[in-house]
């Protein structure tokens, strides 16, 4: 992977950069829509290269593991060749899903072994296994295995699983070494910070992160609940050791404010379920507000859904259509949802590019802020 720093802003950390692997260029800052089970849930991956439009997608190492099992994509050449997507692909790890199976895992020093929430079968994950899993997926770039605390988290408790979280660092490097790519193309590893919200152990964990020396780095364990100030003091507290010549993931984050927010602290990369879970519910995100689709107020608007939206279903459809659709339950709602709220993820990232590249990113962020913090 080659990552080159194209610009930062003057009043901000927020930075212009471009990531090229062997599937293409990724233009930063970036979201990355979620792709749980090899498919970006009711999206097609038409809509999904020529609505939406990311470089970039991720893949859940957990899920493709339990279904459709790592042999099945084996024998189909890797994930892109699985899904047809011939663009670039991020696997987390498995970490997040080990921390949300919490009444189904046990934790120790080797690694974790978990019941499948499919069939109720045992597995274990260990960071051998798990580097061993992504180089079968095949994903351009692959994260280590890290343990995901909840919040609020004892200290003690953040401290010990930040350690073991850096000896399992270990273990997968030292494991990778070992492990020829399976495809034929390069994959790029990212680590992972944890230590909750407490400032000196992120400290610590960025310190021995950053020491790795790979390509990339990740940000993990924030966006589980915690106050969005402490997410941005954490950011902030690690952004400051992460090194700026290399790519910065914050994962799992986060609203439209979350992401402007932490692209000014100096992130790069982002991704989260919310703009397809909230979309199937109903909630849509604009430049002026979160709109509830199922309320009343949108039942004879004829508007169409987004003027300022830049996929065609923004244009195509009326606000009353969506609406009524949501009330009769079709799942051409949700669909339709979904394709405008990652539409608009995308839009706001890359317009955060352009402001940043045109050195007014700070004035331009403040006002929309201001204008998405609004339900309409």
């Amino acid at each position: 992977m080659k990552f080159t720093l194209q610009h930062s802003d003057s009043r901000t950390k927020a930075r212009a950069a471009e990531l090229i692997t062997d599937h293409g260029k990724i233009e930063t800052p970036i979201f990355m829509p979620v792709g749980t089970v090899a498919s970006v849930k009711g999206v097609h991956q038409k809509e999904l290269r020529e609505e939406i439009n990311p470089d970039i997608i991720l893949g859940n190492t957990y899920h493709l593991y339990l279904r459709p099992k790592t042999e099945i994509l084996k024998q189909a050449g890797g994930l892109h060749k699985f899904m047809n997507w011939d663009r670039n692909i991020l696997t987390d790890s498995g970490g997040y899903q080990v921390y949300s199976l919490s009444d189904n895992r046990k934790i120790k020093e080797e690694g974790v072994k978990f019941k499948s929430h499919i069939d109720g079968s045992y597995h274990v994950f260990t960071p051998e296994n798990v580097m061993e899993i992504q180089r079968v997926i095949g994903a351009d770039i692959i994260m280590a295995f890290d343990e995901c605390t909840p919040y609020p988290c004892d200290y003690n408790y953040a401290k010990r699983s930040m350690h073991m979280t850096h000896r399992w660092l270990d273990r997968c490097i030292k494991h990778l070494e070992k492990t020829p790519f399976t495809y034929d193309f390069e994959q790029t590893f990212f680590p992972i910070v944890q230590g909750s919200t407490y400032k000196d152990l992120r400290q610590q964990s960025a310190e021995y992160i950053a020491g790795v020396g790979a390509e990339g780095n990740a940000i993990g364990g924030l966006s589980v609940g915690e106050p969005a100030e402490e997410m941005y003091a954490m950011t902030e507290v690690v952004c400051e050791i992460l090194p700026e010549d290399k790519p910065r993931y914050l994962m799992g984050v986060g609203t439209p404010i979350n992401i402007l927010e932490n692209i000014a602290l100096g992130i790069d990369m982002f991704d989260c379920v919310m703009p397809t879970r909230n979309a199937r519910n109903g909630m849509l995100f604009t430049a002026h507000g979160t709109i509830n689709i199922k309320n009343k107020k949108w039942e004879d608007d004829f508007s169409p859904l987004d003027e300022m939206g830049t996929t065609f279903v923004d244009h195509e459809y009326s606000k009353a259509y969506l609406r009524h659709l949501f009330a009769a339950n079709e799942y051409l709602g949700k669909q339709i949802a979904t394709i405008h709220n990652l539409g608009f993820y995308m839009w706001l990232v890359r317009e955060a590019r352009k402001h940043i590249l045109a050195g007014d990113f700070y004035e331009w962020k403040s006002v929309m802020v201001k204008q998405m913090d609004k339900r309409l």
